[in-house]
């Protein structure tokens, strides 16, 4: 099965994981990746040869989408390639504090990001281009699944 295409906040929260370095390999093709209140923590397998990627994080358990652990972790093994420069000014965002703000209207947490991004002079329409592009890349993947999903963890 191929996993839903992922709102494409989830790539600013990818970011933001990278940012933040909240996310480690724990080999090539496994990572555990920390939530951004740090209260969780995902484990992330991939495949390279039939690209199934899992992780257990609510977004892929519950909405079958590809979720920022998931993108993250392409990014930390460059199987999907970014510019370092999106990193400084997404660092830091608690994304899960802003998605329960807006009750998970992840544009609305998107557009307050950014606008208070644009307020500290951050030129977000650069932002905004690069990160349509590596949207459209992980689209491009197709990434696959197989098997159970594996269930979230809880908070401790």
């Amino acid at each position: 099965m191929i996993w839903k295409k992922p709102h494409i906040s989830k790539v600013y929260e990818a970011l933001t994981a990278m940012a933040d370095s909240r996310i480690k390999l724990e080999d090539d093709n496994h990572a555990k990746c920390f939530s951004s209140m740090r209260d969780k923590i995902y484990d992330i397998k991939y495949d390279p040869e039939t690209r199934d990627i899992i992780s257990n994080d609510n977004t892929a358990y519950f909405t079958g989408a590809v979720s920022y652990p998931m993108i993250a972790f392409l990014m930390l093994t460059k199987r999907l390639l970014f510019s370092e420069n999106l990193l400084s000014p997404l660092k830091g965002i608690v994304w899960q504090d802003i998605n329960k703000k807006f009750k998970n209207d992840y544009a609305k947490s998107m557009e307050y990001v950014l606008e208070n991004l644009r307020s500290k002079g951050v030129d977000i329409e650069v932002i905004k281009k690069e990160v349509r592009e590596i949207y459209d890349e992980v689209i491009g993947m197709k990434l696959k699944y197989s098997g159970k999903k594996m269930r979230p963890p809880l908070n401790y």
